[in-house]
This record gives structure tokens, sequence and C-alpha cells, in this order.
């Protein structure tokens, strides 16, 4: 049976749900080499500013280990923080017959790539773009850079349209390209079975002092500039001045714009804030709301997944132009809506006009839609790869 390692720097409860099936299925073998080795038991978010711990097993079913990183200041934030001396080895005593990478941009990960091209096929996966890509001397020099390294790369998996851009752009070729979807758990957030999601979104509903008939809006995710709250939140405050019914906003999560968010809108009674909700909660808090808005401005918002994860929840999305699966999930009033990042009219129109008919008829077609988009569709061309 053929072996595959792969190398990522933590636990992500995006990724190892998948790495179970793989293992599961049993059509190849896998080990997951973590490289941040401190992030065993919880993970430093910068970002966040705060330690995460995820409430959903992250290490049960597959083979894996954790490789002691030496780092003075270990952790995925910059080139140094992973470096792992014993990497090298013991993907070598492994003796698989590929390495799956999830990041160039740490130490001991470009070692990898370097030490076993041309040994062993070099599988890379990301999910960048180009967009939102600035020009400028700055732009060329990274472009040149970036084809040096995936040079190292023998096949790229693609997870969308603009993730696939990006790899042809930076000198991959065609028929070095296999698209692997991004997904999260869809059963996860979609089956109401175990636990009734649905009555307890009710119950969350009433709690947090909403009546079950409002509509609000959800924006969860790191309150930060490229993820633009505040013009989430404008956009809210001026539909709201020509709605009879008006608007709701929860905004969920933390990050450095938070206190400032928070005493700009102390006096905006239909504004609530809640803190970081684990994973548990999230099927039942999407359920809270009629639709969900991420409306980065990029660069860095390469995908987005919760907007998988609100789709696969029954609920409609608005997304802006600059988020990576815009383009892949999004189909404008059909089971949601793209906005341009920059055209706060034409956000405020959508919450003008947004109507209970509008969100039953995309929340069915978003429902639809990401079934296609699934941990079958990630394993599946893995296993081909590997075993034709």
């Amino acid at each position: 049976m053929k072996t595959l390692a792969i190398v990522t720097t933590h636990p992500i409860q995006y990724n190892a749900p998948w790495f179970r099936m793989l293992a599961q299925r049993k059509n190849i073998k896998i080990k997951v080499f973590y490289t941040w080795s401190q992030s065993q038991n919880s993970v430093k978010d910068h970002t966040f500013g705060k330690d995460i711990k995820w409430d959903i097993p992250l290490l049960e079913g597959y083979d894996y280990t954790f490789v002691e990183n030496k780092a003075k200041q270990p952790g995925s934030h910059h080139f140094f923080g992973i470096d792992c001396p014993k990497l090298i080895p013991e993907i070598s005593k492994l003796q698989p017959d590929a390495i799956l990478m999830f990041g160039w941009n740490f130490k001991s990960h470009f070692a990898v790539m370097r030490y076993f091209k041309g040994k062993i096929p070099i599988w890379f996966r990301g999910d960048s773009t180009l967009i939102d890509e600035a020009k400028g001397f700055k732009t060329t020099l990274r472009r040149l850079v970036l084809k040096v390294v995936y040079s190292y790369v023998d096949k790229a998996l693609y997870v969308g349209k603009a993730n696939k851009a990006y790899f042809l752009k930076h000198g991959l070729k065609q028929n070095q390209l296999t698209y692997v979807p991004h997904a999260i758990d869809n059963n996860r957030f979609a089956i109401d079975t175990l636990v009734d999601y649905k009555q307890e979104a009710k119950n969350w509903k009433i709690n947090l002092g909403y009546n079950l008939q409002d509509l609000v809006v959800l924006f969860a995710g790191k309150f930060e500039p490229k993820k633009q709250p505040e013009f989430l939140i404008k956009a809210i405050e001026k539909a709201n001045k020509k709605r009879a019914d008006k608007l709701h906003l929860l905004m969920v999560g933390h990050g450095p714009l938070e206190k400032e968010l928070k005493v700009a809108n102390k006096e905006n009674t239909y504004i609530k804030f809640l803190p970081f909700q684990n994973q548990t909660k999230m099927p039942i808090l999407y359920r809270v709301c009629s639709i969900f808005c991420l409306p980065s401005k990029g660069p860095g918002e390469t995908w987005g997944l919760a907007v998988n994860e609100a789709m696969a929840s029954g609920i409609p999305v608005i997304v802006t132009d600059k988020v990576g699966c815009a383009s892949d999930l999004v189909a404008h009033n059909e089971n949601g809506y793209i906005v341009p990042s920059n055209n706060l009219d034409e956000l405020t129109t959508i919450f003008v006009n947004l109507s209970e008919n509008d969100l039953d008829y995309m929340s069915k077609n978003a429902t639809k839609t990401i079934k296609k988009w699934n941990f079958v569709d990630i394993v599946e061309p893995i296993e081909q790869l590997l075993t034709n």
C-alpha cells in the first residue's frame, strides 16, 4: 500500500476530519507530521490575541506525530517559528511515496521541499490567490521568489478557481495541478438528528433578546482591518434608516478592533457582540441568524471557510469580490450576494431589500450548492494521485 507523508504546522479543525477519512478508507496509508510541537495542547492565535483550543477531536483516527520544534519563538506567524531538526530524518525513516506540504514559508518546511526534491514527489496544498494583488517592484520580486519556491513542487492541489490562477502565474503547469476543493465537515453542520440545532438556535435567539421573526445578520471571525467589520456596521446603519423592520447585527469573535468597535457602537441597540464561539457551538450560531456576511477587503482572505459552514447550515451568504471563495461558491441572487469590497451603497441596498422570501429561496440553494464541496472530493483525488 502506498504511503503519504503530510507535513503541516498544527492540528486544524478543517483538515483533521479528512485526514481521518483518508486513514479509514484504507486505500493509502498516511502519517501526519505536526511541526509546531508547542501546539499540542493549544494554539496561540496572534490576531485573536488568545490561546485557542478546539472542542472537537482533532487527533483521532489517523497516524500522526509532533516533531520537536526548537524555535526560540515558536509559531506559524514567522519563517523561523518552525525549526525541527528531526523532521527530515523522521520522514526519511517512513519512506513515503509522496510528501504533501502545507505551507512553504517556514524554515523546516522549505528544507523538506529542497531536500526531497527529485527523491520523493513533493505535493503542495495552499489557497493563495492573485485577488487584490498590488502592482509594483515588490510584487515582481515576490513573484520571482515564489517561482523558485514552487520549482520544488511536483504537484499542487488547488482549492478553487482563484487559487488555480495563482499557481499558474507562479510557474506551475496545467499537468501539475489537481483539483482538491476546500471543504468542511458538512454533516456536522447540516444534521439535526443527534442535536436539535434548530431548537437550540431558537432558545439562544430568545436568550439574546431577539424575537424569533427578527432578521439577524451574522459576522463571525477576527475583528481585524482586512475583514472590514466597520464597513458592515455602516451598511446596516444606513439600511435601517430605510427599513420599517430593523435588521439586527450579531458580531462574534475577538481581535485588534474589538474594543474600538464596542465603544463606537455601545448605543446601537440592534448590534450585539459575542465572544469567540468554539466549533460545537457554530452549527447553532449560524441558525440563530438569517444571513452570514464576510465583508473582507483583502488581501489575505484567500478562501473563507466560514462561508462553507454557513451554507452547510442552510444559511445564505454575502461576500465581497475580494473573498477567495466568491467565484466558486456564491451565485449572486441565488444562494447569496457578491458585492464590491469598496461599495457601501451596494451592500446597503442589499440590506434594504432583504426579505424573508429571498432568504428562504437562497437558503435552499445554499444547501444544494455546498453538497458538492465535501471531504470525499478531497480524499479521492489524493488517493488517485498516489495510486495511479
